[in-house]
């Protein structure tokens, strides 16, 4: 069980880390046409989506059909990316005059090192409990 809460550490260190770039690198994301705001707060729902899928897969790993545990992983990236695409949707036709595609572009980055951090952390999982 410690060892279980010491996986999600990972996500809360990126979540950390990505937070202090963009607070202090505030003025040079407006330089290279991002918004502040929206990467903030693409990196909350990231976050916030990745501890909800190592929750949902931790919670599989129980299970003793093993399918269980690639349900909750697949389900977990069909969640994100259906989050995903509502938000985009929400931005753009919520900032029609002020929308920034180069802010969409850093989000789906942060999209991809969320997804790699989690891949990982499902990894682990896994081989603690099945290896």
């Amino acid at each position: 069980m410690k060892n279980e809460k010491k996986l999600i550490l990972p996500l809360i260190f990126l979540f950390i880390t990505l937070n202090s770039f963009l607070l202090f690198g505030k003025v040079m994301l407006g330089r290279w046409g991002l918004q502040f705001e929206f990467l903030i707060i693409a990196n909350l729902v990231f976050f916030i989506i990745s501890v909800i899928a190592f929750l949902m897969q931790k919670k599989a790993l129980k299970n003793t059909n093993p399918n269980v545990f690639i349900r909750s992983v697949m389900g977990g990236m069909l969640i994100k990316m259906a989050i995903c695409i509502a938000a985009v949707a929400i931005y753009v036709v919520g900032f029609r005059d002020n929308f920034s595609g180069n802010s969409i572009l850093a989000a789906m980055f942060l999209y991809l090192v969320y997804l790699g951090v989690e891949v990982a952390i499902a990894t682990k999982l896994n081989r603690q409990n099945n290896g």
